[in-house]
Order: C-alpha cells, then structure tokens, then sequence
C-alpha cells in the first residue's frame, strides 16, 4: 500500500482511555508528517472521509461498525483499535496501535476486503450493514410469520421471534448467538438464521453471493429492521425488505501477521487457551 498522506480519526470519547490514546497515535501521525482530522461525533456525516487514505477507529466493535457505511462508500481503509470488550473488528489492541502506526503510516499493512449486505424496505428508506441485517417485533418480542424469497422462489414461510441476514464478519455475532455458524470473513454468502423459530427444523441457510433476497411481513404488526444493531428502518405490510450484498465492501487494515482463526481462538477462548500454550 503507498504511504498514508491524511488520517481521520474517530474516538469513542465513551470508552475508558479511547481519547489519551488517540491523542498519542495522532502525535504520533503528525511527527511523521501525516495530516490529521478527529471526531467523536456518529454517525459521520457524508463526506467525511473525503480525502484521507485511511481512518483509524479508537474505540469498541460498535464504534467501527458506525462508521463501516461511510468507509465503504469512500473506499477508505479503516484500522481498528480496540478500547472495548471482545474486538472481532478493532484487532489491533492499544500497544500493537502504538507500536505499529509508524509502519502502518508507511503502508505497511494489508486489506481484508469484507462483505456488507444492501438492504432496502421499499419506501426510500435503504442503507449497508457490515455485520447483519435483524427483522422482529417493533416494540415487543411477540412471534413474527415472515415469508422469505429467494430469486423469486419461496425458501420458508418464518414463525419466529426474527430473523438475522448476516454477513460472514457478523457470523461471530448475533448470528453465532442464535445458534447460527461461524463464516469465514473471505467468503461472500449471506447467512439466514431465524431466532427461535416455532419449528425445530428451521436452521441457518447460506446464499450464495447474487442472490436477491425478499422478506414479505405476514405478521398483523409493524416489525423493525436494524442494521448492525444501530440504525433502524420501518417495516409494514406495504413493501418487502430487500437484502443483497453490497457493491461496496468494507477495507479492513490488517498486521500482516493477522491470523482470523487466532482471533476466533482467543475471543471465544476456544481450547481452553492450549493453542496458545503449545
């Protein structure tokens, strides 16, 4: 990758330490005469990232996660420092971001490009998740019936308490709650995991990458439909919701030593810690 010529920086000002920590990498930024811009404010407005060759996120999942849609409209590389809990996106942790920013400015780092699904609900309201796509009960968790299509062919008529359309980034997140599989960040399919479904059977589907998914409400309620758990559209009984993957994708700067298993390992404490100690 070139060298990085202007860096934004978004802090979650909430997260314990986030903004003394990015105080030292943007110091840290301008000795090695980079540009820099900062914000605490989400979601960024349009535009934002006009401009910068990257976007360091200092904070939790959620903090990257807000600012995923607009990254992927401006193909900006985001580099993700953890000041949350579990980190499956913010992989670089506060001493990896100090000691590896200088190499990172240089462009020594590599991009995972990762899915984003594009969902839409008929009525103008249409935006990216990178993470998952949630349908239920707009004010309660009363069962919803929700037919699901496939390229125009009946995949199930849901009695459920919602359904998840999850990308392989979000697999490890409430799709992997429900009960649903971890995916591979480098594949492109969409996971449909429904919660709690009236019948045993209804498992997680995987789609294929051009599919063109549409959910039709057949519940007597208004549902709701949040994306990444942030940003929530209406869904009636007048127009379906319409879920695809994005012509966008979301660059993610890596160490190039990242290993995706080594992280799924850790967070999910898989092994009991063995792995780490052979």
């Amino acid at each position: 990758m070139p060298p990085l010529r202007q860096i934004a920086f978004v802090v979650n000002s909430d997260k314990a330490g986030a903004m003394p920590l990015a105080r030292e990498l943007m110091a840290i930024a301008r000795a090695a005469g980079v540009r820099v811009r900062q914000t605490a404010r989400l979601p960024l407005r349009r535009g934002y990232l006009r401009g910068c060759d990257a976007c360091c996120v200092v904070g939790g999942d959620g903090t990257l996660l807000g600012v995923a849609g607009e990254a992927a409209r401006a193909r900006v590389p985001i580099i993700g420092v953890n000041r949350g809990s579990l980190g499956f996106l913010t992989t670089f942790s506060a001493e990896e971001a100090r000691s590896c920013l200088p190499q990172l400015l240089r462009g020594a780092f590599r991009l995972d490009q990762r899915a984003m699904l594009a969902c839409s609900t008929g009525r103008g309201g249409q935006d990216l998740a990178l993470n998952d796509v949630l349908i239920k009960n707009e004010k309660n968790s009363r069962l919803v019936r929700l037919e699901v299509w496939a390229d125009g062919q009946l995949v199930n008529d849901y009695q459920c308490d919602g359904l998840i359309f999850s990308t392989p980034t979000g697999s490890t997140a409430y799709n992997l709650s429900a009960g649903g599989p971890i995916l591979h960040p480098a594949t492109r399919v969409i996971a449909l995991t429904p919660i709690c479904p009236h019948t045993l059977s209804n498992r997680t589907v995987i789609f294929r990458d051009s599919v063109r998914l549409t959910v039709v409400n057949r519940s007597a309620d208004r549902l709701l439909v949040a994306l990444d758990g942030q940003r929530n559209l209406q869904f009636g009984q007048d127009a379906p919701v319409r879920i695809s993957l994005a012509r966008e994708s979301l660059p993610l700067a890596q160490r190039a030593a990242y290993e995706y298993f080594g992280v799924v390992r850790t967070k999910l404490n898989w092994g009991g810690g063995l792995a780490e100690r052979k």
